[in-house]
């Protein structure tokens, strides 16, 4: 007898670039903000695996702690809104052949009822669990029990509603350098956060040499702080290449707008010796 069990693989996609996908589902954009007049907006899903396949979409709520890890819950923290309430969206699942697309429109409700703040939920959207046929067996050759996993991926995107005068102020402290037992460099920072909305950016790090040349040696793309998170706390390995010495120079950090004219959220730098 063979039994099959659903393993679920929950993805929060709060760094990815412009496309976020996981197993075989990739959705655009990676997340949805309503400012000012802005009531709809549209997802696009594509199935980029080779078999049909179902998805299930729902709404959950998600803590960030300030180590960058999430978990799910369902009373908001104090200084926390969620936005469920006053979102709604269709259809609430799909199908999808190999290579298909299909939209997703999600819409602001009750807007008259929004009070000033910021608001933030996510769409989980997670692939159903294939159902053996009614009627059909599993041949054994004996009574041994064995057990099947079955992967069920989910994923899912912050979807925030804002009123009100928006204030956000970021800094980064706690900056510092470490070599990993492999060798590998790595720098910590701490994003601290102040303002009544989430903080979101890419993150870039330059080594800069003695002689003043810069080389790009990190990069996060897609880094939130979101409310009411004070502090985050964050780690990136930097480039290994043969002629960064770091021990002898300098890093410059820069925590930039994800726009297309990106413009600086925050920066700090950090002495090598």
């Amino acid at each position: 007898m063979r039994t099959a069990f659903p393993a679920f693989f929950f993805v929060l996609c709060f760094i990815s670039s412009f496309a976020v996908a996981q197993g075989n589902l990739m959705i655009t954009p990676r997340r949805v903000v309503f400012e000012g007049n802005k009531k709809t907006q549209e997802l696009n899903l594509a199935n980029t695996g080779k078999d049909t396949a179902r998805y299930l979409i729902s709404m959950i709520e998600i803590r960030m702690k300030e180590d960058g890890s999430f978990q799910q819950i369902t009373v908001p923290d104090s200084g926390q809104n969620f936005a469920s309430n006053y979102i709604r969206f269709f259809p609430r699942s799909v199908v999808l052949g190999p290579g298909e697309v299909q939209t997703v429109k999600v819409q602001v409700s009750k807007s008259g009822m929004i009070t000033e703040g910021e608001y933030r939920s996510h769409i989980y959207f997670r692939a159903a669990a294939e159902e053996t046929p009614l009627g059909e067996t599993v041949p054994s050759k004996d009574s041994t029990i064995s057990i099947r996993i079955k992967p069920v991926f989910g994923i899912s995107i912050p979807v925030i509603i804002r009123k009100g005068e928006p204030v956000s102020e970021v800094s980064l402290s706690n900056t510092s350098f470490e070599k990993a037992k492999d060798g590998t460099p790595v720098l910590s920072t701490v994003f601290n956060r102040k303002g009544n909305i989430s903080a979101y950016g890419d993150l870039q790090i330059s080594f800069i040499s003695s002689e003043g040349k810069s080389t790009v040696v990190g990069k996060i793309k897609g880094i939130a702080v979101y409310t009411p998170t004070a502090m985050r706390s964050v780690k990136i390995a930097l480039d290994k290449a043969a002629g960064i010495d770091y021990k002898n120079g300098k890093l410059h950090i820069e925590y930039m707008t994800s726009d297309q004219k990106p413009t600086k959220i925050a920066e700090a730098e950090l002495t090598l010796m």
